[in-house]
């Protein structure tokens, strides 16, 4: 398993079209689980609706896990889109 930390930087946090996008880009990796966890909560990160009721905000920091097929390569790929849209 395959972790990384994030901080949420956009003004709104995980909303609707982000985490649209999020579980668009995460089933382009077919065979890996992605779990998203913030403090006790944990979601599998391709349940749309769970990962907007984690009620995630600007500055909060999140865990995200990748299980499965090329863990390091998925990560990489989903740490930079974290950058670039959350």
């Amino acid at each position: 398993m395959t972790t990384f930390n994030y901080t949420i930087t956009d003004p709104v946090g995980i909303h609707a079209r982000p985490a649209g996008l999020l579980v668009k880009e995460i089933k382009s990796f077919a065979g890996s689980a992605v779990t998203i966890t913030k403090g006790e909560k944990s979601v599998n990160a391709l349940k749309l609706m769970a990962l907007m009721q984690m009620g995630i905000k600007q500055g909060d920091t999140v865990t995200v896990s990748v299980d499965g097929g090329d863990e390091a390569a998925v990560a990489a790929a989903l740490e930079n889109f974290f950058k670039a849209n959350l």
